[in-house]
């Protein structure tokens, strides 16, 4: 068994709106994608470390078309 992001996996969505223009955001991912060339190739596991977020969290960005604002968001992984 093990935990895993359900918006990740594609198991869950989660929508969100921008504050700034009421919009619906989009998902671009994992933050920890964002941290430098190589970070989307790394092991989950290795970049859940350096996020300083618990382990059953996973930070995903969503950003607004209409407006580019974009957003943190916190999703609670799920145990599987």
């Amino acid at each position: 068994m093990e935990y895993l992001c359900p918006v990740c996996n594609g198991i869950s969505e989660c929508i969100i709106y921008c504050d700034e223009c009421g919009n619906e955001m989009k998902n671009g991912g994992r933050i920890q994608d964002y941290y430098d060339d190589y970070s989307p190739y790394l092991n989950y596991n290795d970049t859940d470390i350096i996020d300083g977020e618990p382990y059953g969290i996973c930070q995903h960005i969503y950003i607004c078309p209409a407006c580019g604002r974009d957003k943190t968001v916190n999703i609670r992984k799920v145990h599987i």
